[in-house]
């Protein structure tokens, strides 16, 4: 089993409050659990307007598909959502025994 761990730190530039920034962001996460079948949730600057850090899991049979899936993640927030700048991403994937 292979688990591939990912952090977005992304900003909305056009946000002005901590109800506009939630509901982007449970939109997006929403969206990635039920497309992708990820974990996805808000994991820290939950009390800034405009910033916020992003956890995202995969847990795969193969490290290739975890990390493959983690990729496609990235590249769908950044499609679907011009209103999120993607300031910074990681991607690791552990082999789990």
């Amino acid at each position: 089993m292979n688990v591939a761990v990912c952090t977005l730190t992304i900003r909305l530039p056009e946000n002005h409050s901590l109800k506009g920034k939630r509901q982007v962001i449970h939109s997006m996460t929403a969206r990635l659990q039920n497309r992708f079948r990820v974990s996805a949730v808000e994991v820290d600057g939950l009390g800034l307007w405009q910033m916020s850090t992003v956890g995202i899991a995969c847990v795969s049979n193969r490290a290739d598909h975890a990390r493959e899936t983690v990729d496609a993640v990235i590249k769908f927030v950044v499609q679907n959502y011009p209103e999120v700048e993607l300031v910074d991403s990681s991607v690791e994937v552990f082999p789990v025994l």
